[in-house]
């Protein structure tokens, strides 16, 4: 017998109590912005959400739901129609860890602890606590799970709530701050005269952190980064290689990218003497549109960034 307070709830499971916390829908509402027609339509009409049902026929919705709801927003955001979202969380849901192997549930927390800790900090604009967390993390995770499954989530679930009193200046305090520790991780690595991996964001389809993970995970694949300044005029890009002289250009974008984007990207890349690569989600999202092109496409998930980067540059992987 299920027992039930306002918005929590204790069940039986595997033969032992768990207790979980569960939302209505009218709360759910409230935390995302979404209202409950449109959840209520994703569920029947696209089945991108399937909450618990109660005996009566209410909807009662998970943390893992509401995440899910943050991220189908997120994409509607970046210009991709919602009937389109479904096909890419199952993409993107697919890429999972090693560490899941071991215990999704587990893993799922640690990160929620994390997280929370990073919170705790960020709430009180502490900067030395959030280095002290921000460096615990790192020491027990690798680059791409740091970013991919603790910092980044946070990040964007901060990004797109709906703000109160003093929540910008918390995600500007924590954007900052993660700016500011990638380009002193960059910088490190930066070595006179070697040859670097030109990364550059498409003007307006990536934040400027966004940008900088992307750099973080290539500069993992044992290659110098070096990040150009958002902005860049696209028509520009020939030019700053002619000079630089880069191993290759990798252009990142977050946004579902348009129409005249592969033709756009054949003609820049005919008009390098370096490979041209696109990162990001773009990158999935186009990778049909320009097989059989020279554009590479290395995707939106770190190792398989740093893997196919490797594979690109010694000729070992075609477009």
């Amino acid at each position: 017998m299920s027992v039930i307070t306002e918005d929590s709830f204790v069940f039986q499971a595997s033969g032992a109590l768990r207790r979980e916390e569960l939302f209505p829908i009218r709360e759910v509402a409230r935390m995302t912005g979404v209202n409950p027609v449109t959840l209520r339509a994703w569920e029947r009409r696209y089945g991108l959400i399937q909450p618990t049902r109660t005996e009566s026929g209410h909807r009662l919705y998970s943390l893992s739901d509401i995440e899910k709801v943050r991220g189908i927003l997120a994409w509607i955001d970046r210009g991709v129609a919602v009937s389109k979202v479904g096909k890419i969380l199952a993409k993107t849901e697919s890429v999972q860890p090693v560490s899941t192997l071991i215990s999704s549930d587990l893993v799922k927390a640690d990160y929620a602890q994390w997280q929370q800790q990073v919170m705790a900090a960020v709430a009180n604009f502490d900067d030395v606590e959030l280095d002290h967390v921000y460096g615990q993390i790192f020491s027990t995770y690798s680059v791409p799970v740091i970013f991919q499954d603790i910092l980044m989530p946070l990040w964007r679930q901060m990004l797109c709530r709906q703000p109160e009193f003093g929540q910008i200046s918390e995600w500007v305090f924590f954007d900052g701050f993660l700016r500011s520790r990638i380009i002193q991780r960059l910088l490190l690595k930066r070595e006179s005269g070697v040859p670097r991996v030109l990364v550059c964001a498409i003007a307006g389809q990536c934040r400027e952190l966004e940008l900088l993970v992307t750099a973080l995970f290539l500069s993992k694949a044992d290659v110098g980064v070096r990040v150009l300044s958002i902005g860049l005029p696209f028509n520009e890009l020939t030019l700053v290689c002619q000079k630089v002289k880069p191993l290759a250009l990798v252009l990142v974008s977050n946004h579902a990218p348009v129409p005249e984007l592969p033709k756009r990207l054949e003609k820049l890349a005919m008009s390098l003497d370096c490979p041209l690569m696109l990162a990001g989600d773009a990158s999935d999202l186009a990778q049909e549109s320009l097989a059989g092109s020279s554009v590479a496409c290395l995707g939106n998930e770190g190792t398989v960034m740093r893997q196919r980067l490797r594979q690109f540059l010694a000729g070992n992987l075609d477009t």
